[in-house]
C-alpha cells in the first residue's frame, strides 16, 4: 500500500485493518485470546451469580409489589420500608436518629 493511499483512508479503517491483519496473522496468540475471553466470561458469570443476586426476585412476589418497591426507592430513598442497612436509624445528614 503507498503512503498517499495510507493518509487518504480514514484513520478508523486504518487502525482496523491494522488489528485485522494483527489477529490474522496469531497462531499462538489467537489461542491465548481464547483463554483469556473463556476466563473473564466465567468470571464475570460468577461473580453475577454470587454478588449480584436478583433482589427484586426474591422479596417480592409479583410485578407490581416490584414496581411499587422501585417507585418508592426512587422517590423517597432515606425512608426505606424494611430500614436499610442501620435499620432507619440515621437521617439524610449521617445523624443517628434518638430513638
Amino acid at each position: 500500500m503507498d503512503t498517499s493511499d495510507s493518509k487518504k483512508q480514514n484513520i478508523f479503517v486504518r487502525i482496523w485493518r491494522f488489528y485485522y491483519e494483527g489477529f490474522r496473522s496469531m497462531t499462538v496468540g489467537r489461542t491465548l485470546w481464547a483463554i483469556i475471553l473463556l476466563k473473564l466470561v466465567i468470571f464475570f458469570v460468577v461473580m453475577k451469580m454470587l454478588f449480584f443476586p436478583n433482589i427484586l426476585q426474591r422479596d417480592y412476589a409479583t410485578d407490581e409489589e416490584r414496581a411499587e418497591h422501585v417507585r418508592h426507592e426512587l422517590t423517597d430513598p432515606g425512608r426505606s420500608t424494611d430500614g436499610g442497612i442501620d435499620g432507619g436509624n440515621t437521617t439524610l445528614s449521617g445523624e443517628r436518629n434518638a430513638e
